[in-house]
């Protein structure tokens, strides 16, 4: 009889029991999902509305500047018969306004200072001598460039360390770093992420870039906003004053200082203003320095005047934005160029243009929210480079191009 006494209180114990068993183990299966980030994923990276963005600076009140910002001079020891002075003689020559002579740091253990920056001919009463080098590793080629002397030792001792090392080097150093022929033999091994540039257009072989293109849309559509530029790479110069031919003078007359050529529109004539530039994308590249610039301008607001130009990035209204493509300097009388608008790694839309009208104009409405970038290149004949006549038909009918114009892109990236 004891057995069955009660039998309703223990039934309800019992039922009690399971129930706080049943909720115990949902808030656990919550509490692990959540620990577990099993819980509603929230993609973190998602396309959002660009916190306010600065507005583009001014597109009337400064200069073009051409340069070179990739040539080797006798302290790169592979160089025959190119001279400090001969370089900076040939740019004032060519109408080259600044130069960036960037010998291989490792043919002298990291020491740029005292050898190139040091050599008695690193000097110019009109040419914008940029001080850098270029930085040669077992995991690729990169260039510095700075508008005053910095500690080159301390980036040539960590490059073989870990990326994020050698980031904080750069940026205590405060130099610009560019990623070097990033296709090639000796192509960039690093991350993207803590390089200002690309060298989309190096020498005058013009085919070999196809795939530093490729890598530089990449960068950009995924969201990185990449200076692309251009340098000779040139490694040697043509034989004066009793000089012996070498088995690479060849070079000298076809590839040389200014194929490409890479102009920067700068606030001033000034380095600090040049590399300023370059770092905010308002640059593009020409074949060579006789041959036409590239210009690549937007009217946002559909007043009729152009307000902003590549490099500059600004947030989408939605609404359609005219572009306007047009190229200054020499055209070819009687010639017809061959504009190709890239849109976010794609083609968007091939136009002609005369050296007549010389510009050409588009329309578009770049979403709200998500990046868009627009590229331009400019094909047709070359405009003669008479120091370096067999640069043109290396170049092909690649007449330059322009960096982007941005919208939507995260200046925190």
């Amino acid at each position: 009889m004891a057995a069955n006494v009660n039998p309703p209180v223990v039934n309800l114990f019992n039922n009690i029991q399971i129930r706080a068993f049943a909720w115990m183990v949902v808030f656990t299966v919550i509490i692990s999902n959540v620990a577990f980030g099993q819980s509603a994923h929230v993609n973190p990276w998602a396309a959002t509305d660009v916190a306010l963005l600065p507005p583009p600076a001014s597109i009337t009140q400064g200069v073009w500047l051409k340069g070179e910002l990739h040539v080797h001079s006798r302290h790169s020891i592979e160089s025959s018969n190119n001279s400090v002075a001969k370089i900076i003689a040939f740019c004032k020559a060519v109408g080259v306004d600044y130069v960036c002579i960037t010998d291989h740091d490792n043919h002298v253990n990291g020491d740029v200072a005292h050898h190139t920056w040091a050599d008695p001919e690193f000097k110019s009463d009109s040419v914008l001598l940029l001080y850098g080098a270029e930085w040669t590793t077992t995991r690729g080629h990169g260039n510095a460039f700075s508008a005053r002397p910095y500690d080159h030792q301390k980036l040539y001792d960590v490059r073989d360390q870990r990326d994020i090392v050698i980031g904080a080097v750069k940026k205590q150093l405060g130099i610009h770093l560019s990623a070097n022929h990033p296709s090639g033999k000796d192509h960039f091994g690093y991350s993207y992420d803590m390089v200002n540039s690309i060298e989309v257009w190096n020498s005058a072989i013009w085919a070999n870039n196809a795939n530093a293109i490729m890598i530089w849309d990449d960068m950009l559509s995924s969201g990185r906003k990449l200076t692309g530029r251009g340098g000779s790479d040139a490694h040697h110069g043509v034989p004066v004053n009793g000089e012996k031919p070498g088995k690479n003078t060849y070079q000298a007359t076809a590839n040389y200082v200014g194929t490409p050529t890479t102009w920067v529109f700068a606030t001033s004539r000034t380095s600090q203003a040049v590399v300023d530039a370059l770092t905010n994308g308002r640059v593009s590249v020409s074949a060579n320095p006789y041959g036409p610039r590239v210009e690549f301008l937007a009217d946002l607001d559909g007043d009729g005047k152009m307000d902003m130009m590549m490099g500059d990035n600004v947030k989408s209204t939605g609404k359609p934005v005219k572009f306007r493509v047009q190229l200054s300097g020499n055209t070819i009388p009687g010639a017809t160029y061959t504009v190709k608008v890239v849109k976010n790694g794609d083609d968007f839309g091939t136009y002609t243009i005369d050296n007549k009208t010389a510009m050409v104009e588009f329309t578009d409405a770049p979403q709200v929210l998500n990046r868009a970038y627009y590229r331009v290149v400019v094909e047709g004949p070359q405009t003669p480079y008479p120091q370096v006549p067999g640069s043109m038909a290396l170049s092909g009918n690649m007449v330059g191009l322009s960096n982007p114009i941005y919208f939507n892109f995260d200046p925190n990236f």
